[in-house]
């Protein structure tokens, strides 16, 4: 078997990551099955790969309200996420204030306003994880349509929809796993 050199391949994709991956493990067992280590090296090699391209594919960079992927698109949070993260920080400051002062009235609303911020910051995630889920599929299925029908133009505008609801997904993920911690 060859090894892969096609470098049209999106490296940010996660399904090609996985595709890869599927060929690296067929071509592992290929390499079992007759012996040859060259067979059973490539796998290697290409598992490598896909394993490389899927943690690129998830690769996310936050700036404020913004989201960078791999792919280079860019992403505007929805304002309830700002605003919701605003409403936290100052509720548990008025909460900080009314213990440290012994304001009961202050530390009561601040607790309110930080919980209002947690619900206000989530319902902007859901918003931002389901335009992205929307945007990534009709981006994808349009781009596939438009090469289908040869119409480049089209065909770009629908991969940059895919890649700018990827990347909305990828900053959600990457807001959720920073509250993890």
């Amino acid at each position: 078997m060859s090894s892969n050199t096609n470098t049209n391949k999106d490296q940010t994709s996660t399904l090609q990551s996985y595709v890869d991956s599927a060929k690296g493990v067929a071509q592992s067992l290929l390499g079992s099955a007759t012996g040859s280590t060259a067979d059973k090296a490539q796998a290697e090699d290409r598992k490598a790969t896909a394993n490389a391209e899927h943690d690129l594919s998830h690769a996310a960079a936050k700036a404020g309200p913004f989201t960078v992927s791999s792919s280079g698109a860019v992403a505007q949070d929805d304002p309830n996420r700002s605003q919701g993260s605003w409403n936290q920080t100052v509720g548990a400051g008025k909460e900080f204030v009314g213990n440290l002062v012994g304001a009961e009235g202050l530390k009561r609303e601040g607790i309110q306003q930080n919980r209002e911020g947690k619900g206000q910051e989530a319902q902007g995630q859901l918003s931002d994880l389901g335009t992205g889920i929307t945007d990534r599929a009709s981006g994808a299925i349009g781009s596939a349509v438009a090469g289908l029908t040869g119409n480049t133009e089209e065909q770009k505008r629908r991969q940059n929809q895919h890649d700018t609801g990827k990347t909305l997904q990828r900053g959600v993920e990457a807001d959720l796993q920073k509250q993890d911690q």
